[in-house]
């Protein structure tokens, strides 16, 4: 049973041109072709990822930056403890509505605006705070610098980064480069980084599209390895990573209070990723993919494959230029606080204990200690 499946999974038509098999691509004359083995040192790479990022984000990195910046996480009021309030934020739901909220007042016998505030700060004890924020897009924007400008070392020299018909010059019988394939594994180590961290990451409203981005890519890099599509796939990569250098360099410098400077480069952002996603990547490495090839050889089940996964990933793309069009929107209209994905905390402070203070201060509504009327808290 499992040959059989063996068998299938690795049958050449799924995976090569018709005129193509698997023992055509043997090393042999001194040339080194693409294996499925030569994937699993990802997984290594992926850990020893994880560990550099621990350990930079703690120590040598993100966190001293942060201090040298003065970003400081903001002092968070305590939710109240209350039995009744709790469990129904654990087990119904963390924003309940207005008549969820009058039964609640009912059965703590609290009022409304002192529930109103418990949910708010309950709600802020789970959001992640100012700093994991800033260390964690720190660590990305250090990750995208190195791998686009590796990326480059690996593809300046290439004539098929200058002309997209010489990827496919001898296809599918092409010699693996040394820089190809640790292009592949340090990005295939990221991107399973990723998911492995996405439980204890900073959650985004995108979190599902972010699931499924990484999933995708995933596939389409260890496709593309196993298929010889290698040339393609770094470029692809590279394409990637240039925006995204920006993006994560962006919200570091908003959270440390460079507003302007951020702005800017998100702006600078917005027109590069609009330029290589909405672009480049359609109309020249789609093209590449979908119209090349078949002026080489039959389509076969690979083909379509790649391509398909190149159309997931071009959905994502589209749904986050909407997201980026948002956000530069707030740029240029209003203030942007922050990553637009982000779950935003909010305002914690009491109205209860606000107007307390304006009483106890002759202020209230009917405190008038300093012979004036009364005036609003600016």
């Amino acid at each position: 049973m499992l040959q059989t499946v063996s068998d299938w999974l690795w049958w050449d038509r799924l995976w090569l041109p018709s005129n193509v098999s698997w023992s055509d691509l043997e090393d042999a004359e001194g040339r080194v072709y693409a294996k499925a083995s030569q994937l699993y040192f990802a997984l290594p790479c992926a850990l020893c990822l994880l560990l550099i990022r621990c350990l930079s984000l703690a120590y040598f990195l993100a966190a001293p930056l942060a201090h040298v910046l003065g970003v400081r996480d903001k002092v968070r009021l305590k939710a109240e403890q209350n039995s009744i309030l709790e469990q129904f934020f654990i087990h119904q739901a963390k924003t309940p509505s207005q008549a969820d909220i009058r039964a609640l007042c009912k059965k703590s016998g609290w009022q409304q605006r002192r529930v109103d505030v418990w949910f708010r700060r309950r709600r802020n004890q789970e959001r992640p705070k100012l700093q994991k924020r800033f260390c964690e897009a720190s660590w990305r924007c250090a990750f995208y610098f190195f791998a686009f400008f590796g990326g480059l070392l690996a593809l300046y020299d290439k004539p098929w980064f200058y002309n997209l018909k010489e990827v496919w010059s001898g296809f599918p019988k092409q010699s693996v480069l040394p820089s190809q394939y640790w292009y592949y594994i340090l990005e295939m180590g990221f991107y399973i980084s990723l998911l492995l961290s996405l439980t204890f990451d900073v959650k985004r409203k995108d979190f599902k599209e972010q699931v499924v981005h990484h999933i995708a890519t995933l596939t389409l890099l260890s496709f593309s390895w196993i298929s010889n599509y290698i040339r393609i796939g770094t470029i692809v990569m590279a394409v990637h990573d240039s925006a995204d250098i920006l993006l994560e360099g962006a919200k570091v410098l908003n959270y440390a209070k460079y507003h302007r400077t951020a702005n800017a480069t998100f702006a600078v952002f917005t027109l590069l990723f609009m330029l290589t996603r909405l672009v480049i990547f359609p109309f020249w490495l789609i093209h590449c993919t979908w119209v090349y090839p078949v002026e080489l050889y039959p389509p076969f089940f690979g083909y379509y494959f790649f391509n398909v996964m190149l159309m997931v990933l071009q959905i994502l793309h589209i749904y986050w230029a909407i997201l980026i069009s948002r956000m530069f929107y707030k740029c240029i209209f209003s203030k942007l606080e922050g990553d637009d994905r982000s779950d935003e905390e909010e305002d914690d402070s009491e109205p209860l204990k606000e107007k307390h203070q304006n009483h106890v201060n002759g202020s209230g509504a009917r405190g008038r200690a300093n012979g004036h009327a009364p005036t609003r808290a600016q």
